[in-house]
């Protein structure tokens, strides 16, 4: 029954839902949407307290068992420790503890990895855009077309150049774009399908 009930939530509401979307009535477009909303406004907390055990479990035995980089649990614990205190304690109002350290640790260090993200940019345009087959240097010319046109110097180079570069991104980027989305439009509908019809199982644990 512990899989069967979870499942049968899953359906009955995943149904629900695609009711609500495509049939416009006020049972469905209001009652049971705010319904839906209330429940998981209530549920939301203990999804959190979910997690605040699960991340406490994952690095308890990470430090006691000594695994690769275990040191780094010490850093996270302590971390979810004094931001927790500071919020509960002193609130999340400007100029408080929690704030400080939002600014001045959680900012930069957010600010520090998205910088780092240059790089690997950089690494990944380097291997993709290497002119090994005419596709690739289709890609290549394109991207170099594209990129000029963002800087002061492509229209030097030519005034024609953002003329081209907005061609490239409004017709094959874009119908690429669309042919994408179309695929995981698909492929979503498909997923859901089989969630709802009690195919898809993998969300209950196990292999099946």
């Amino acid at each position: 029954m512990k899989r069967q009930i979870p499942l049968a939530i899953v359906i009955v509401l995943g149904f629900v839902f695609v009711f609500y979307t495509f049939v416009p009535h006020k049972i469905l477009a209001d009652d049971v949407f705010n319904w839906y909303m209330n429940w998981s406004y209530s549920m939301a907390p203990f999804g959190m307290l979910l997690g605040v055990i699960s991340l406490v479990m994952m690095h308890s035995v990470k430090i006691s068992r000594k695994l690769p980089k275990w040191q780094f649990s010490f850093v996270t614990l302590g971390g979810l420790l004094i931001t927790s205190i500071a919020g509960f304690v002193w609130g999340i109002q400007p100029g408080t503890p929690f704030m400080w350290i939002f600014e001045n640790m959680q900012m930069p260090m957010s600010s520090t990895m998205f910088s780092l993200l240059a790089f690997y940019i950089a690494s990944a345009a380097y291997k993709a855009f290497r002119a090994r087959s005419p596709e690739a240097t289709v890609l290549l010319v394109s991207a170099i077309v594209v990129m000029l046109a963002q800087v002061p110097i492509g229209i030097m180079i030519s005034k024609h150049l953002p003329d081209v570069s907005q061609w490239i991104l409004n017709v094959p980027n874009l119908a690429a774009k669309r042919g994408i989305l179309l695929g995981v439009g698909l492929g979503s509908v498909a997923t859901s399908l089989k969630i709802l019809l009690g195919i898809e199982r993998s969300y209950l644990g196990g292999g099946d």
